[in-house]
């Protein structure tokens, strides 16, 4: 099955999460991704996790879908064969994304003296040009002091890259609005953002920036409530603990009615002459709800209200680890049409997702493995850069690129 970009084709030079993520995320969407690292692996090649056999479930999980080209990128002829790949004819060709970027060899300034049209999209950590990652970008904006237990006074780095997810959606977008520009214009573009401004504008966006600039209550740990309304966790008589809901009027009185706990909400509200209907009142009296809700809670075991609350449409969920998830919640197997079982080389058939993005009327496109390092060399060399077998032998023989599936074709004499 083809993809809604079937037909395009991107380069990737990069590592870490975003970058790779949004050569994937074209991937899944039917783009031919071709990505290049150098002979015997990139940054990314061993990063954890790790499979039993020892080979990175990273590097499969960010990789699925693409062509790979392992090649020597100390040596010129090596960097001649990636500026080819990268700036190869064809109309929907022309497509650089990188983290990578090397001045005087593989920037926008260089790369589009061979083709003018050239699109580059470049990741930086900061806009000055410094390195970071989600682990340095998240501390120096705040996010940890507000993360943990309420009364605590540690810093908590949450373990979700974040702005590394944000930023690969980022480039994705910025990808494909520069190419929606060249076929109306017929020009290229060189194309910059940074991991820090990424989550810097988000800051902006979510009100967090004016609050802190206006002198707004500041902020403070609050455990698993959410802020702003009413969300909490609480552990029930089975040992389980789930997470519960008022953000939206809705929810909120979805929440009070499935526990039949509405007259002591009432009593509240009386008491305190406050509209609980209002989620930022809600916010204040958490701790008085929360009284109200926990023996509810400690009294049953999930079995004895889980089907009310799905039947009552309240905003719930266990808490659960990453095994648990995967054994209790079939939104992470086969019976969700994202996953299907796919022969991962060395692994076996793992649970392996393709776009979550459904566009109707467009058969999706199946899940695919990750592949080996460099096993599209010989086939790239050959339908990119247009290479005749005995230069593309050459290049084998001289170490220059490298596949497993040229070593298997071409034995040891």
């Amino acid at each position: 099955m083809t993809g809604i970009l079937t037909g395009m084709r991107v380069v990737e030079g990069s590592a870490f999460v975003a970058v790779p993520l949004a050569g994937m995320t074209l991937a899944q969407m039917g783009a031919d991704v071709i990505r290049f690292d150098r002979i015997g692996g990139g940054l990314d090649a061993g990063r954890w996790p790790l499979a039993p056999n020892g080979s990175s479930l990273f590097w499969n999980g960010m990789n699925k879908g693409k062509r790979s080209v392992a090649v020597d990128m100390k040596s010129p002829r090596g960097k001649e064969l990636v500026t080819q790949i990268i700036t190869a004819p064809g109309e929907d060709a022309g497509m650089f994304l990188t983290n990578l970027r090397v001045r005087g060899w593989m920037d926008h300034e260089t790369l589009s003296q061979f083709r003018k049209d050239l699109i580059m999209v470049t990741l930086m950590g900061d806009r000055h040009g410094r390195p970071a990652v989600d682990y340095t970008v998240n501390p120096s904006l705040g996010f940890p002091a507000i993360t943990g237990p309420q009364g605590s006074s540690d810093p908590v780095a949450h373990a979700l890259p974040a702005w590394d997810c944000i930023a690969g959606n980022l480039v994705v977008a910025s990808l494909l609005a520069a190419e929606r520009h060249r076929l109306r214009t017929g020009q290229g573009h060189d194309v910059e953002l940074s991991l820090k401004d990424v989550a810097a504008a988000m800051l902006g966006h979510l009100g967090i920036l004016a609050d802190a600039e206006l002198g707004g209550t500041r902020r403070e740990k609050s455990g698993n409530s959410l802020y702003g309304a009413y969300g909490q966790d609480f552990v029930c008589a089975d040992g389980q603990r789930v997470m519960v809901i008022g953000l939206t009027d809705r929810q909120w009185i979805g929440l009070v009615k499935a526990t039949g706990t509405g007259a002591q909400i009432e009593a509240l509200a009386s008491e305190t002459g406050q509209n609980l209907r209002d989620e930022g009142v809600r916010w204040k009296l958490r701790a008085r709800i929360t009284a109200i809700l926990a023996p509810w809670f400690a009294a049953r075991r999930v079995s004895d209200f889980e089907d009310l609350f799905d039947q009552s449409g309240v905003t719930w969920s266990v808490f659960r680890d990453f095994e648990g998830a995967m054994q209790h919640d079939p939104d992470l197997s086969e019976a969700n049409p994202m996953f299907e079982r796919v022969q991962q080389p060395g692994l076996g058939k793992i649970l392996t997702p393709r776009s979550p993005v459904s566009f109707k009327g467009q058969d999706p496109k199946r899940a695919e493995p990750a592949p080996a390092l460099g096993l599209h060399t010989e086939e790239v060399l050959c339908d990119v850069v247009r290479m005749s077998d005995t230069e593309i032998a050459q290049l084998f023989d001289q170490g220059i690129v490298q596949s497993p599936a040229y070593a298997v074709k071409r034995p040891a004499a």
